[in-house]
């Protein structure tokens, strides 16, 4: 039996009501999606909140700061806001961090013909291709100090003037940036502006990890799934309960984009109906076959042995991810919770490269914007 997927964008104003994801049948995944926000599936009540918060703050203009994690889908947020603000223009969405700089400013505010080498013609920027829409400026902590001074002239007076140009253009534009960078941070590091900072998050909304968001990942991998499987023309494929046990209990720290890129290869790999441990990958949630795992008594330590050093490392990682969600980030009280030097603290941070995956915690409800 193959499954059809349908795709929605309209968010359903009643919640979903609790299920669990043992219980979906394939053939109802579809439904899903129809009582999501904007394709973004979910029945855990932090992603609940966060779709209650979008809904309100789409209803005025004001800007929206989406942080969060990468993979956590922070540009579908931005299109779902954008979607129900009833803007008519489009939505155009903007790399900061993909972008060259000496090309970013061009790409935002346009150029005249000849203001710089190369440019053989005039050309409209981004800000005036999303006039009565919505400009996303995804990555905005990867954008210079010398670009950050122009656009929070852009941000004040609604008005962009274009390279090589001496007359500046009104624009009507809904501005949302995103990034998964410690703004504030940043800007006691001196290298973003704090009144950008202030302009950009009137509205701050921050999105959950997919580890804290519970029964969201068999849901999820049942959706992606029959969606991979609907593209292949091939029966669905359903998972073991060891298989589930591993999936649950991974970190997934490229969250919602990672586990979909799992499963869209489990379809394509697995060779039986059901997924079993041994077509997961080594690392995902442990591994049965001698990863890493928190093992709970001698009894769970497999014939063939563990990778100790990692499993130490994997343990201290959890901890201090745990630690600065329980702080909001806050590295000298993460440090007093772990009996450790703040100094130490972060530099396990910065060797580990944790920085970018303790920053938007499992606490989430306390920073949210509430109308």
């Amino acid at each position: 039996m193959q499954t059809s997927v349908t795709s929605s964008t309209v968010f359903g104003s009643t919640p979903l009501p609790p299920i669990s994801a043992e219980s979906i049948s394939l053939p109802e995944i579809s439904n899903l999606k129809q009582t999501s926000f904007a394709g973004i599936i979910s029945q855990c009540s932090k992603m609940q909140r966060v779709f209650s918060v979008i809904e309100k703050v789409a209803k005025i203009d004001a800007t929206v700061l989406i942080l969060g994690e990468t993979g956590t889908g922070k540009e579908l947020v931005a299109r779902a806001i954008h979607k129900l603000s009833g803007r008519r223009g489009n939505l155009v969405p903007v790399n900061c961090g993909a972008i060259p700089e000496e090309i970013l400013e061009s790409e935002l505010f346009g150029h005249e013909k000849g203001a710089f080498t190369g440019a053989i013609s005039s050309r409209v920027g981004r800000f005036q291709l999303a006039d009565a829409g919505t400009i996303f400026l995804d990555e905005i902590g990867e954008m210079s100090p010398k670009l950050q001074v122009k656009l929070l002239r852009v941000l004040q007076e609604m008005r962009v003037e274009p390279v090589g140009s001496n007359k500046s253009i009104e624009v009507d534009v809904r501005v949302i940036a995103a990034t998964n960078k410690d703004l504030w941070e940043e800007v006691k590091a001196g290298r973003f502006r704090e009144d950008l900072f202030y302009r950009l998050q009137v509205v701050p909304v921050v999105l959950p990890p997919l580890r804290s968001r519970g029964e969201d990942v068999m849901i999820l991998s049942r959706y992606f799934m029959a969606r991979a499987c609907e593209h292949l023309g091939c029966e669905v494929k359903d998972f073991s309960a060891a298989a589930w046990r591993k999936l649950s209990s991974h970190d997934w720290p490229g969250n919602v984009r990672e586990l979909e890129n799992l499963i869209e290869r489990l379809a394509i790999l697995a060779d039986s109906k059901v997924v079993q441990v041994d077509d997961l990958p080594a690392h995902v949630g442990g591994s049965e076959r001698g990863g890493c795992q928190i093992l709970e008594s001698v009894h769970e330590i497999p014939n063939d042995g563990i990778d100790f050093n990692r499993l130490v490392e994997e343990y201290e990682n959890r901890l201090i991810r745990m630690a600065l969600t329980k702080t909001g980030g806050n590295k000298k009280a993460a440090a007093k919770l772990l009996r450790l030097n703040r100094t130490t603290l972060v530099e396990k941070i910065k060797k580990k490269s944790l920085e970018g995956q303790t920053r938007w915690g499992e606490n989430t409800e306390d920073t949210l914007f509430q109308a």
